[in-house]
């Protein structure tokens, strides 16, 4: 367990504080371990959901973003918010744990900024109709996370490391595959970019998923 102990201060008689300790919270880990997983299968939930009842839908030809758009934008929607608090979830656990040096400092204030660009693409609603309403910024925040999510794995791999070797090589695997793999997806023909943007989305997800379940593990050992 991590001890921060530190003088608060002197009382009015002139005498030390009694000290302020600061440690690893079990439950807090394991709760924000549950969020970052379970925003992961929401949105997985909500978007085999919307595939089945979004009409004149081609899972395989149409992007996420297509079900985003319409009187069902809704369902799509959920997941999306799921996953930023997913993120953010993800941020918060990195803070309370902090496992490496400048690369896991950067990969938090990453997962918070990827957290608000997820939910400003959820919030804004301008993929799939064509919407030219005000300034149209969805490809730039697509860019944005393509970025992120190329560098922040790859920066927090080596405090991962230290929490156990399959989280580090979970992170460096997301990182190394998405920056090959969606690039790609830019090049690709309509007809099959939906199922190729699906498998990008399950990248993302071994990254969540694994620092999920680093906090989870970590939680239930210092409770033990």
């Amino acid at each position: 367990m991590t001890d921060i102990t530190a003088n608060a201060g002197q009382g009015k008689e002139g005498q030390a504080d009694a000290p302020v300790t600061a440690q690893e919270r079990p439950d807090l880990l394991i709760g924000l371990g549950l969020i970052a997983i379970g925003g992961c299968l929401i949105f997985t939930l909500s978007i085999l959901i919307a595939d089945f009842v979004v009409p004149h839908h081609d899972w395989v030809a149409d992007t996420i973003s297509d079900l985003g758009a319409g009187e069902l934008e809704w369902i799509v929607d959920i997941g999306i918010y799921s996953f930023s608090a997913a993120l953010l979830a993800c941020a918060t656990g990195a803070a309370h744990v902090h496992l490496g040096r400048h690369g896991w400092t950067f990969g938090i204030y990453g997962l918070i900024v990827t957290a608000l660009v997820v939910f400003l693409i959820g919030a804004r609603n301008e993929y799939g109709d064509q919407d030219q309403d005000g300034a149209v910024i969805h490809i730039y925040l697509v860019y944005a996370l393509g970025g992120l999510f190329a560098a922040i794995p790859w920066a927090m791999s080596a405090g991962a490391r230290r929490a156990g070797e399959g989280y580090g090589r979970a992170c460096l695997w997301a990182s190394w595959l998405w920056i090959v793999s969606a690039p790609v997806f830019f090049m690709l023909p309509t007809s099959i970019d939906g199922i190729y943007e699906r498998y990008l989305g399950l990248l993302t997800f071994v990254y969540v998923c694994a620092l999920g379940l680093l906090f989870i593990r970590r939680g239930l050992a210092k409770r033990g």
